[in-house]
């Protein structure tokens, strides 16, 4: 097993935890060591449930934080951002927010995501880091009963339905959810080749609203019925 694996029995779950040693900014990278430390945070990345993606409070979140960020998305693993050093930051009643917000921009469109702000030297929130970790888990495997899907996503998709386009009327008929070990969604419509990435958002967000998939990744598809 490559990397630091600590098993962990809390909270009524079984589970590995994998510290992967960090990855370095790039322009750092300049002995072997270092591409195998990267090569095998990848790897671990690969092979997890859920990523904690913890950044520095004290310089943001920086480019090669954003590159693994969207190395975990690709790879539809489940996230918790962590930002630690918090102790070091000057503070007050809305500095969380504004924090939180900058993540949220930053990480932009997937962002539905729990930003959990720590201090390891203070032992501030470790727990609530694991605690958040399961709950995403959880997010991450959840299944929608199809009835239900269709009774919450079509009243919605009717009301406000994909854009006419070239004059013609696109109508989604049918939701169901794939069983995979991420949230897939195939809706049954029409005309699938007209609906555009903004309307896809519109419908992502609408499920990410009505049903708990927060820190998880999702894939939509549109196929004619």
């Amino acid at each position: 097993m490559h990397g630091a694996y600590t098993k962990y029995n809390n909270f009524g779950f079984e589970f590995y935890l994998v510290d992967t040693a960090g990855v370095r900014k790039k322009s750092k990278i300049n002995e072997d060591i270092e591409f195998y430390s990267v090569m095998r945070s990848i790897k671990t990345i690969e092979n997890s449930d859920v990523c904690i993606l913890m950044i520095d409070a004290t310089q943001g979140i920086e480019s090669q934080d954003l590159n693994i960020f969207s190395l975990i998305q690709r790879n539809n693993k489940g996230v918790v951002v962590v930002v630690n050093k918090w102790d070091l930051i000057e503070k007050d009643s809305n500095t969380h927010l504004h924090y939180r917000e900058m993540i949220a921009e930053k990480i932009a469109p997937f962002n539905d995501v729990p930003v959990i702000f720590t201090s390891v030297i203070n032992k501030q929130r470790i727990y609530n880091v694991i605690e958040t970790a399961i709950k995403v888990y959880e997010n991450k495997t959840r299944k929608i009963p199809t009835s239900k899907l269709n009774d919450v996503m079509l009243p919605i998709v009717k009301d406000t339905p994909p854009p006419v386009y070239k004059g013609k009327t696109i109508k989604i008929k049918y939701i169901t959810q794939l069983k995979k070990d991420y949230p897939i969604f195939v809706f049954f419509c029409n005309l699938p080749q007209y609906i555009k990435d903004p309307y896809k958002r519109y419908v992502e967000n609408k499920l990410r609203q009505n049903f708990d998939f927060k820190g998880v990744p999702m894939t939509l598809f549109f196929r004619e019925k």
